[in-house]
């Protein structure tokens, strides 16, 4: 994703971080001075770093106090806009599906128990589901 924002506008500042060191290893080769080894709940960056911090498919990936450090530290280093995405479920039958397919996400909520999580935390930006 960060590739396609600098080849949608050229002179951007791109940043990115990965929990794997696989992952930043494997990168894009002229993506490689730009993507480090990080964790969401401890972000590498200074406050109001960036104009945009996108987080997809990542926070419901921890344990739930850990997604409220992970949303604070999203706030912190933006300046301005957020956008994230996590696994979510309207009802039975999708948390059902949820159950049976997720391997990974530790935090899994409604979308209404989610939005009242975003509201307690703190966390002001964007949000979208990704429902199974």
């Amino acid at each position: 994703m960060l590739y396609d924002f600098m080849q949608l506008i050229p002179g951007i500042t791109v940043a990115g971080i990965d929990i794997s060191q696989y992952a930043i290893s494997n990168a894009m080769e002229e993506m490689k001075p730009f993507v480090q080894v990080g964790n969401a709940k401890e972000l590498p960056f200074e406050d109001n770093s960036f104009d945009l911090v996108i987080s997809i498919t990542t926070i419901h990936n921890l344990e739930r106090n850990e997604c409220r450090n992970a949303l604070l530290e999203l706030e912190r280093v933006s300046s301005n806009n957020k956008f994230i995405t996590v696994d979510a479920h309207h009802n039975d039958e999708e948390k059902r599906r949820m159950d049976m397919w997720n391997l990974t996400a530790l935090t899994y909520m409604s979308t209404s128990e989610w939005k009242e999580f975003f509201e307690k935390t703190g966390y002001s930006g964007d949000y979208f589901w990704f429902i199974p």
